[in-house]
């Protein structure tokens, strides 16, 4: 990852943060090299990370990073205080948006959390303009399947589920959700 992204990928986690109480476990999906747990440091519980480009575990004192697709792969346990998709809900093909949401349903505590951060669909020539410029690495930005943000509010509508925030930040350029297990 070049500066330009780590400084998108922060400033999206700070965003998430706020939202994970101290002492959570939390199941990053899309979690790179576990960057979110680091942030996290002492106010981590306990992370499982799932990330399609990884080829081995990553094993850390109180995380693990495996590689794997969610829902497909997951941690085998429920009760989780927090999911969070930074940046990855627009790589969901359509087909498998239900089954994300149903799983994140059945990991979650009660009062748990779903934290997402989606991009406005301008970004997509935003970042293809700064990957041409080798400005960032653009990670699978061919990946982003027309994704509209409202989509969101669909996918995670079914009951089980509260919208507890929505709002945008980077000018507007990306958008932040959070969501509720209500039961």
């Amino acid at each position: 990852m070049k500066a330009l992204d780590r400084f998108i990928q922060r400033w999206r986690m700070r965003q998430a943060m706020r939202f994970i109480r101290a002492g959570a476990r939390v199941i990053d999906v899309g979690a790179h090299e576990g960057e979110l747990f680091h942030a996290l440091g002492k106010n981590l519980g306990e992370g499982y990370g799932i990330e399609p480009l990884r080829q081995t575990p990553r094993v850390e004192t109180n995380f693990t990073v495996v590689p794997g697709f969610f829902p497909a792969v997951r941690p085998a346990d429920a009760g989780w205080d927090a999911v969070t998709m930074l940046a990855v809900l627009e790589h969901v093909p359509t087909r498998e948006q239900p089954a994300l949401a149903a799983a994140c349903h059945a990991l979650l505590k009660p009062g748990g959390r779903v934290i997402i951060t989606v991009p406005a669909k301008a970004v997509d020539h935003i970042l293809a303009t700064l990957r041409f410029l080798r400005l960032i690495d653009g990670m699978s930005l061919e990946e982003h399947y027309g994704f509209e943000p409202a989509d969101t509010l669909k996918i995670f509508s079914a009951p089980g589920f509260r919208l507890l925030q929505q709002s945008r930040f980077q000018a507007g350029l990306n958008h932040l959700f959070v969501f509720e297990r209500t039961d």
